[in-house]
């Protein structure tokens, strides 16, 4: 499938103009990274996607004036989705020392676990599972020594109950059979839905009018970003891009990671704590005056905090939220927790990319893209919700998971050959910027527009930085 041919399918089931799709320039087809999967027609539909919809918004607010062309150069938009970025030139560490894939049981064959530790409390919790001391010191050495006691089903089960993140290697062919797979299928990939409390009336929400034909898209349009780890971030920092207000919300009591300096550009930051009243009382303010809610928690878990999707939607009838999960909202592995790189270990893709390799060893793919994708796609998810919202009135609920990422990447097709390719270099695409965390050498945003540029108004800030208020 070419990335056209994707974004046409995206734009269509979301119910969006078709004319529009004439205007969207997604050129090339070649392999731009080692795979035998589609990652570069993943990033560069699924931003298309994202810019498209946002410069359909500013054509629908200039009034119907001309639509814009949107270009999404290929090579930029995957080398974009790589998490590449210096810090005073210096590139942060990704990825914790026992992250990563073990082999289990006696003689390594009772499967393959990856184990998620850049969070040092899941690295602990991973560590005493095990019966090994928490802390920095363990190495992967003890941990593999411990796995031989585990298989890998067993260990990922003991992980999740334990409320940790752990996922067992399987191929396509069990994910497929199995229940989560199976609800996974049954959803598209991006799920956009209207919320109807009982007794709430809602027409389009009025929307501040843009200053000038060249605004851009999103202008005077505020985000609310509850979101951490790439994915939602990512979201955040694509509707930044094209004008909207976003306004990154994080706990004063959660860790974050060190991308956070490349995904908070364009953003307010702000700590809110939602443990005490006064932090949820101050969390509803600046609900009942957003147009978009992004939350990346776990389903169910801000419910319990009073920001369900109903609930806000009582609260600011004709607010579009936006959630991600990783692996859907439905099925028995709903509320479990999970990042990229261990759903992409579960649903099949490392044993995929292993056998395409010739290799019996899980292999993973060369970049986060489930996290980048469903960035892209949450954001032209929240786009396509606020045109309906316009067109149709009422609240809306988009629903974006990780999984469901990777069975849209799996509907592009493989690639033969595809692990032989030579990445670009990411120099064409560096730019420099000023940021609360130090000098930043960032890859600047792939889409151009005819008429109104992406750009970042402001500097990418630590949690904390700005006080909870829109201006």
């Amino acid at each position: 499938m070419t990335a056209a041919d994707a974004l046409a399918a995206l734009w269509q089931q979301a119910g969006l103009p078709a004319a529009a799709l004439a205007q969207a320039m997604l050129a090339g087809d070649a392999p731009v990274l080692p795979s035998s999967f589609a990652v570069a027609t993943a990033a560069q539909a699924s931003l298309g996607a994202a810019a498209l919809a946002a410069a359909e918004l500013w054509h629908w607010r200039g009034g119907g004036q001309a639509r814009q062309q949107v270009d999404v150069d290929r090579v930029h938009a995957a080398l974009d989705s790589c998490a590449h970025f210096l810090v005073d030139g210096v590139q942060p560490p990704l990825w914790d020392k026992i992250s990563g894939l073990y082999a289990c049981g006696p003689d390594g064959e009772a499967g393959w676990v990856r184990i998620h530790a850049n969070f040092a409390h899941h690295r602990d919790g991973a560590l005493r599972l095990l019966g090994l001391p928490p802390g920095e010191a363990t190495g992967r050495e003890a941990v593999q020594q411990a796995l031989r006691h585990w298989n890998a089903e067993g260990f990922e089960a003991a992980a999740a109950d334990a409320g940790l993140v752990v996922a067992a290697a399987r191929s396509f062919e069990q994910w497929d059979s199995h229940p989560q797979g199976v609800a996974v299928a049954a959803q598209p990939v991006v799920r956009i839905n209207r919320i109807e409390p009982a007794g709430q009336a809602g027409g389009p929400l009025a929307w501040p009018a843009l200053a000038s034909d060249d605004a851009p898209p999103l202008s005077g349009l505020r985000v609310l970003d509850l979101t951490r780890i790439l994915a939602g971030p990512v979201a955040g920092r694509t509707l930044a891009a094209y004008g909207a207000d976003v306004m990154l919300v994080n706990s004063p009591s959660l860790p974050n990671i060190a991308a956070i300096a490349d995904t908070s550009r364009g953003k307010r930051s702000v700590l809110i704590d939602l443990m005490d009243e006064p932090g949820r009382a101050t969390l509803r303010g600046l609900a009942a005056q957003a147009h978009v809610f992004l939350q990346g928690y776990r389903p169910g878990a801000l419910a319990g905090f009073g920001f369900s999707a109903e609930a806000l939607a009582r609260l600011r009838p004709g607010i579009v939220v936006v959630s991600l999960s990783a692996y859907g909202a439905e099925g028995p592995w709903a509320g479990r927790r999970g990042f990229d790189s261990l759903v992409q270990t579960a649903t099949g893709f490392n044993l995929a990319e292993a056998l395409a390799a010739g290799s019996h060893t899980p292999r993973a793919l060369p970049l986060q893209i489930l996290d980048y994708a469903a960035g892209y796609l949450l954001a032209f998810g929240a786009q396509a919700a606020l045109w309906r919202q316009q067109h149709e009135g009422g609240s809306w609920h988009v629903q974006v998971s990780l999984a469901g990422v990777g069975a849209w990447l799996r509907s592009l097709g493989r690639l033969p050959g595809g692990l032989q390719v030579v990445p670009p270099s990411f120099d064409p695409y560096l730019v420099q910027e000023a940021s609360g965390f130090g000098a930043l050498t960032v890859l600047r945003h792939p889409v151009r527009f005819s008429r109104t540029p992406p750009a970042w108004q402001r500097p990418s800030m630590p949690p904390g930085s700005h006080p909870p208020r829109w201006d």
